[in-house]
């Protein structure tokens, strides 16, 4: 057997890098005309450029935040119009079709009408109108339905499928029927 008269990595030559490199600090002008320099050394050097690019199309950070901020103004004004809306369709619902008025802590009241109507209308559609229920079924739904008065129930409900609706009912305890239960 040979000896090894030298290191295996003897041969090899240390690698020579540009200087100074690939940038890590990069000016970008922003889609808002603002100048701001990046620092893009957390990305990988073949990322960089790309980022840099990116970055131009979009507003700088602080006119992002200002729009944003601006913004959610808008949204609530939009997301309270909804509720709004949403609430009256839920009440009109419930006189129309004898629901009883829910029990339950003042700020859940509106939120479980309004988590009931979707429900019941998510569950009428899918059984009645696109399914094989006839009223008389319906019918019975419904009388399971306006024995449960806790909004609670409602709302813990409301991201359930509409065909579910009955074997939730089915489900219910006598806690959720509240106090004006006729069938207590």
């Amino acid at each position: 057997m040979k000896s090894q008269t030298s290191s295996p990595t003897s041969n090899v030559t240390p690698i020579k890098r540009n200087s100074p490199g690939v940038p890590t600090q990069w000016p970008v002008e922003h889609a808002c005309s603002h100048q701001t320099v990046h620092d893009l050394s957390d990305r990988p050097a073949d990322k960089r450029a790309g980022f840099a690019r990116w970055l131009a199309g979009k507003d700088c950070t602080d006119c992002w935040k200002a729009a944003r901020d601006a913004d959610t103004e808008s949204k609530e004004e939009w997301l309270a119009a909804k509720r709004a809306a949403e609430q009256e369709a839920a009440l009109a619902w419930s006189k129309q079709f004898d629901m009883p008025q829910l029990e339950g802590p003042e700020k859940a009241l509106d939120w479980g009408e309004r988590s009931r109507h979707q429900l019941m209308t998510a569950a009428h559609t899918a059984l009645v109108v696109e399914g094989d229920w006839d009223e008389a079924d319906w019918a019975e739904l419904e009388e399971k339905a306006r024995a449960i008065a806790r909004a609670g129930w409602w709302i813990d409900q409301r991201e359930a499928d509409g065909p579910d609706l009955l074997e939730l009912l089915d489900a219910a305890t006598e806690a959720d029927c509240g106090t004006q239960n006729p069938f207590r």
